[in-house]
Order: C-alpha cells, then sequence, then structure tokens
C-alpha cells in the first residue's frame, strides 16, 4: 500500500512526516512516469513541480485560497492530490483534462494554458476578496520563469505591488525554462539570484544579520542607528550583501529566496514565511524539469516538455515519429529561403524546436530571436524590422495569434510592413483542448486590410506558398497549417490564371454543373471524399483550392457563379471565416449562388483527438455529403439521382 492511493483532498497531506512526504514525492513521479508515458502529456514540467505542489496544498487551503497555474500543464501533481488519480485516459475524449478544468474540481481555477495570464487573474481576484470583505483568503499563483518574460506579468505586478492589503503569493518555478531555456533580460538577472544556493548560511546569516540590527535599533544602539542610517542612504540593504534581489522589492513587493525547489522542508518553511507576511510576496525556487527521470533529464532539447508515448524505462517513443510534419517541412524550407535571401530573419516566442525555426536558428544563429512569451512585441518589432529594411518570418501557434492581433492590425497591416507570420497548429489540434485549437484565426484575419492569407493543402504547396509570402514586401502575410504529420500530395488537374487549384472536376450530362466545393488547406483529402460520395449519386461537383484565401480571387467567384450551390469546408469557426468572406465577396459580384459555410461551430471544443472532434462537430464525408444530398434534394435541382428520395430522407448511409 503506498501513501499515493489514500491521498484524496489536501487535507489528507497534512498529517504527513517529512521523510512521508519525501516517499510521497517519489511515488508521484512514479506514477506521472509510468501513465503518461501510456497517454502521452506533459511529462517533464510536472516531474519538477512535485514539491512545490505539495508544499502549495500544506500551507494553504484550497479551495478557500484560489490556486493559480501559469501555465496549467504544470498541474498534474495538483490534479493527483485534489482526488483526480485516474490518469488512463489522460487528455483523450472524455477523459482527464490536460490542463485545470473547472467541470472536473473546485480547485481549478484558470483553464486556460496561454502563459503570463495567471498574475492578471490574481490581481482580479485578490481585489475582489478585498472588496467583499474576505482579505484574509490568499491567491497563490505558481508560475515558471519563462512566463516571466510575458509581458503582462509586469503589467499584474505592477498593480499587486500597489496594494499592501492583498494577500498574494507568487511562486516562481525557476527551472531556467519554457519549452527550450529561458533567454533575454529577465532571465540574466533570475540567473544572477541562482548562486546564493550554493550556501544556504547565505541566507541564515542574512537573517540573523537583519533580526541582529533590528533589536538592537529597538534598544536603541548608537552603532546599528548610525550603520542602519548608511545602509538606508546608500540605498544598500543588508539583504543585498549576502544576496543581491533588487528589482522585486523595488518593485514593491517582499522577496524569499532563491530555495531548493526540490527540498520540502525549505519549500514550506518559505511559503510559510509568505503566508505569514503582510502583503504581496514572491517565492523563488529552483527546480529541474523533469526532476528523478534520467531520460526526462538528459533529454537536452526540452527535457520532456510533452511527449508521445513513449518507454517508461528508457523514454523512447514507443512509434518513432518518421512521418513528416508540417513543422519539419517549414523548417527545411524556411532555413533554404534565409540562404539565398540575407534579409529573411526568424521570431519565436519561446518555442524555437515547436515552430520550426531551430533550423535557421543553426544556419544563420545572428538572424533569429527568442523575444519570450511575449507575441504582442513579436509582431510590432517584427514591424519595426520590416522597415529597417528585413523580412521578418513570425513563428507562432495558431492560439497565439489571438494574443497579438492589435499590433498585426495596427502596427503590421496599418504600415504596410512586409512581414510573414507563420502559424502552426492551425484548426483543431487535438488533446491539448480548448485553448489550444487554432480555430480562430481565419475568423480574425478577414478583417485585416491588405493581408495576405494562405493555406496550403500538403507539403508541396507549403514550400511554394511560403516563398510567395515572403515575396510580399508591401503587406503582411500568413502562412497557416496543421498540427501532425502532412498527408499524402494532392496534385492538381488544373492550375487557373490567378493560382487557384482545381483539384477535380465530375461532370453530369443532364444537370450541369452542381456543387462547387472550396477546399481550405489541409481539408482536401476530405472535400475530394464529399466529391467522390457526391458523384456517386450523380451529383456534379467541381473541387477547388483557392490557395491564396486573402485577397479572394476572381476565378473563385466565377467558378461560384456556373454553378448551382458552393460549399466551403474550413477548419476555422464558421462566423466571419473563409466561406462568409466568399460568400460576401459574391453577393458584391452580384452572384446569388446558394453558400453554405462548413465548419467549426462558435464553441470551445473540449480535448479528443483531431478526428474525433471534427466528426463530433459535422466536419466528416458522411455528414456534409448527406447534408449536400438533402439541399440538392429540397431545391428540386434537376439532379440525376441514384438515391431514393425515401434514402435521403431518412439519412441512409451515402
Amino acid at each position: 500500500m503506498g501513501l499515493l492511493e489514500d491521498i484524496r483532498s489536501p487535507q489528507d497531506l497534512r498529517s504527513l512526516t517529512q521523510d512521508q512526504l519525501r516517499e510521497l514525492a517519489s511515488e508521484i513521479r512514479d506514477f506521472l512516469v509510468a501513465n503518461v508515458s501510456q497517454t502521452g502529456g506533459h511529462l517533464g514540467p510536472n516531474l519538477g513541480v512535485v514539491e512545490l505542489t505539495l508544499g502549495i496544498h500544506r500551507v494553504f487551503d484550497s479551495p478557500r485560497d484560489s490556486i493559480i497555474f501559469d501555465t496549467g500543464h504544470q498541474s498534474y501533481v495538483h490534479k493527483l492530490v485534489t482526488g483526480r488519480q485516474d490518469f488512463t485516459t489522460l487528455r483523450q475524449q472524455g477523459g482527464l483534462s490536460g490542463y485545470p478544468s473547472r467541470a472536473e474540481s473546485a480547485h481549478d481555477i484558470v483553464e486556460s494554458s496561454h502563459a503570463s495570464s495567471s498574475l492578471s487573474w490574481a490581481d482580479g481576484i485578490s481585489r475582489a476578496r478585498v472588496l467583499s470583505g474576505e482579505a484574509d483568503r490568499y491567491t497563490v499563483v505558481m508560475i515558471g520563469d519563462g512566463a516571466l518574460t510575458g509581458g503582462m506579468t509586469w503589467e499584474a505586478i505592477n498593480n499587486i505591488a500597489a496594494d499592501k492589503r492583498r494577500r498574494v503569493v507568487i511562486v516562481v518555478n525557476d527551472n531556467g525554462r519554457s519549452y527550450a531555456p529561458t533567454i533575454g533580460g529577465v532571465a540574466d538577472y533570475l540567473a544572477s539570484l541562482r548562486p546564493a544556493l550554493d550556501s544556504v548560511r547565505t541566507h541564515r546569516v542574512y537573517e540573523r544579520t537583519l533580526d541582529w540590527f533590528k533589536t538592537t535599533l529597538q534598544n536603541g544602539g548608537v552603532f546599528s542607528r548610525f550603520i542602519y542610517k548608511s545602509l538606508h542612504a546608500t540605498k544598500k540593504g543588508v539583504k543585498d550583501w549576502w544576496a543581491p534581489q533588487g528589482l522585486f522589492e523595488d518593485l514593491g513587493m517582499k522577496y524569499m529566496g532563491p530555495i531548493d525547489g526540490h527540498d520540502q522542508g525549505a519549500v514550506e518553511q518559505a511559503l510559510h514565511l509568505a503566508r505569514n507576511y503582510e502583503g504581496p510576496v514572491i517565492v523563488h525556487a529552483i527546480t529541474q524539469k523533469g526532476h528523478g527521470y534520467a531520460p526526462a533529464r538528459a533529454h537536452e532539447a526540452d527535457q520532456f516538455h510533452a511527449v508521445g508515448v513513449i518507454d517508461p524505462e528508457t523514454g523512447e517513443p514507443v512509434e518513432p515519429g518518421n512521418k513528416q510534419s508540417w513543422t519539419s517541412v517549414f523548417a527545411n524550407e524556411i532555413a533554404d529561403i534565409a540562404d539565398e535571401r540575407p534579409d529573411i530573419v526568424g521570431i519565436t516566442g519561446a518555442m524555437l524546436i515547436p515552430v520550426g525555426l531551430h533550423q535557421l536558428a543553426a544556419r544563420h544563429p545572428s538572424r533569429v530571436f527568442d523575444v519570450g512569451i511575449a507575441e504582442q512585441h513579436a509582431l510590432t518589432s517584427a514591424a519595426g524590422m520590416a522597415f529597417g529594411g528585413l523580412h521578418p518570418v513570425v513563428a507562432l501557434y495558431a492560439t497565439f495569434l489571438n494574443r497579438a492581433f492589435d499590433q498585426l492590425l495596427m502596427d503590421v497591416a496599418l504600415h504596410k510592413a512586409g512581414v510573414t507570420i507563420v502559424l502552426d497548429r492551425s484548426g483543431v489540434t487535438g488533446p491539448d483542448g480548448a485553448s489550444h485549437h487554432g480555430v480562430w484565426d481565419l475568423a480574425l484575419l478577414q478583417t485585416v486590410p491588405g493581408l495576405h492569407l494562405a493555406a496550403p493543402r500538403d507539403a508541396t504547396r507549403l514550400r511554394e506558398e511560403l516563398r510567395e509570402a515572403v515575396a510580399i514586401s508591401d503587406a503582411p502575410s500568413v502562412l497557416r497549417y496543421s498540427k501532425g504529420s502532412v498527408g499524402h500530395e494532392v496534385d492538381a488537374v488544373e492550375r487557373l490564371g490567378d493560382g487557384v487549384d482545381v483539384l477535380a472536376r465530375t461532370a453530369s450530362d443532364t444537370t450541369g454543373n452542381d456543387v462547387l466545393i472550396v477546399s481550405i488547406g489541409a481539408m482536401s483529402e476530405l472535400a475530394l471524399d464529399v466529391a467522390a460520395r457526391l458523384g456517386a449519386q450523380g451529383i456534379s461537383t467541381t473541387v477547388i483550392d483557392p490557395r491564396w484565401l486573402l485577397p479572394v480571387q476572381r476565378s473563385v467567384i466565377e467558378l461560384a457563379s456556373e454553378h448551382r450551390i458552393v460549399i466551403v469546408i474550413e477548419d476555422g469557426v464558421r462566423a466571419g471565416g473563409v466561406g462568409s468572406r466568399i460568400r460576401q465577396e459574391m453577393r458584391a459580384a452580384g452572384v446569388d449562388t446558394a453558400l453554405n459555410e462548413v465548419g467549426l461551430p462558435v464553441e470551445f471544443l473540449d480535448h479528443g483527438s483531431r478526428s474525433q472532434i471534427l466528426h463530433r462537430v459535422g466536419l466528416s464525408a458522411q455528414q456534409i455529403t448527406h447534408d449536400v444530398v438533402a439541399q440538392v434534394l429540397g431545391t428540386k435541382l434537376p439532379v440525376a439521382r441514384r438515391l431514393s428520395g425515401t434514402q435521403a430522407a431518412s439519412g441512409g448511409p451515402l
């Protein structure tokens, strides 16, 4: 019988001895390795926060005290000690979320997995506590050093520090990394504090010295009063002699640390001190990502930040990823382009490898800039680089473009800056859930004047459209593609004069042109499947890939005028998406062909596999075909059907 299986709530941790806590920490790490290796998930970050999480739950009273994780991928240990120990379906449809989830537990507060927002949540929650007469309730944030590179954290600190009535405890989980090593001024500053850990005596000497000065001063000692005044006059506090840490206290917040984040006793001692301090406190803990698991520690690239299914003994993938990914195609092509063009530079927001800029960085290290988790800064900095004669390529996850929309609109587009934005993991991404799906970009980008938007359907088109994008020097260009492996090559039967690709044509001797299918990006295989099914029912189709979605190409409108029905299949939200934009362009051109937007509902989609989610929302070949046939029959078009009206009405197999 282990200790972990008896932990059903944070209260169960209170009676454990320090020896039992060390045993529990070991059990938790074994549990995480055994379970996450079977499902995939964020392994390294959670192995690094075991003692911190146990300490927070022993010192504070969740859910009365609010505990916030920035970002939520480091909440697995929190889930375990709050009664959620079935990890068999982690990040799978119907199973445990990989992030905090209010639907799962009252202990979960912030569900979003976008970094650097936690302190703003803490500012708001703690303000509400004070105003509602509950100032004794704590708000505790666990935030990584990587998230401190985001501008929102400092906007929040500026506000939190101004009000000493609020009980806010900020635990900085400093492992020197976000996905990869954290770089920049904040990272350098935190690194300068770490040597203090070399001697625990340093911290104790400081505390004893400060206590001595205070006691002697209270007793009227002339010498101590002189020293104390001298220290304040030079703005050099006693603690700065031992562990310089002026930044946080200069901002008005009490600083404690650095402490060893894997020393349970030191963690709890610091948290108790923070709890007893009246006002906002920062507890600086030094940890190791992947702590206690040798394969993670040995993996220099990301220390198992996120893994698929792996062998728990070796850490090796059970199914080696030998398929070509969208990201790898981009990585190789942008590096090749940069070899040819010295003006090409790359910008990443703390995700060099995940977004595929590592190849460019390897070949041209001085031309890739990691700005930290600061997408807003990335876009405006890119506009400045464009003004200076460069062509920046900003690579982001599609979901993170949401954060930089104002900068794209007002700094890049308004100034007609030649900036290329590459959106990885666009559309439905799968197991990471609502905040990681890249489903908003197509709708958001429709509103940006002058923007050029492309969605490649395969690897060849990705290379082709990337080169076309970086050739645009007087407007922003955006290239977006899916997560995971690239599908089969989908060759066109014809390329029209404006670059639109015709992927398939099926004719009907009796009805002419029935349905125009506009396929967006990676939806081409689905579109061709629908066309084949419609053809089996005697309904003629034309399938096109516009390649460039913005501006809308003239041939798309002309083809729409030649068909009875248009359907646009996209993996973004239907409201304001590509289909909606084509409808507007048709109306402006006087084309009154019926158009159906076939896309995603305006919902936050739960986690699951990409195929499960698409099927759940009706983006399957069978459902789309059924809907089109029903519309054809409903409009009484003179089509030569091979499907009886009874079968169509009953929704029989197509």
